[in-house]
């Protein structure tokens, strides 16, 4: 009996391994910090954890895409409801979300498979990809390094 190929037409792909624990916080607001996690360019998908200090609002937007949520500690009010630390949270694609705001300090996982759309009353505010979270982890990292 032939032995079945497996190996992977793309001899380049390889697991992404990242140590939280030593990966730096990014100040992205005076209440809000992010961890760049994982990026990728060839599905659009990216991971961060946030930790939001009590107070911090996160401003109405509408998910391009579907997203994944777990809370690590702190709670979370977000639409009719509150989600505690060990809540996880799936967001399909085209929802819309109020404003979501930080009950006290919480930190949680974001896996989002592409982007996410902020807006007001009148305007949109802010899109979010992966390219944004990528730019925002090299620009920490160069500021890092010239620091040092």
């Amino acid at each position: 009996m032939p032995m079945q190929d497996i190996q992977p037409i793309n001899g380049n792909i390889q697991d992404t391994l990242v140590e939280a624990a030593k990966t730096p916080w990014i100040q992205t607001t005076p209440l809000s910090f992010t961890k760049v996690l994982y990026t990728g360019a060839e599905t659009g998908t990216w991971a961060v954890l946030y930790r939001w200090l009590k107070g911090y609002v996160a401003p109405q937007h509408k998910h391009l895409s579907a997203s994944h949520t777990f809370i690590l500690k702190g709670k979370l009010k977000v639409r009719d409801g509150v989600l505690n630390a060990g809540d996880y949270v799936y967001e399909p694609n085209g929802v819309l979300h109020g404003a979501t705001e930080a009950l006290e300090d919480t930190e949680y996982l974001f896996i989002c498979n592409g982007p996410i759309l902020f807006y007001d009353d009148e305007h949109f505010t802010v899109y979010k990809s992966w390219e944004e979270i990528e730019k925002l982890r090299r620009s920490a990292a160069s500021q890092a390094k010239a620091a040092e």
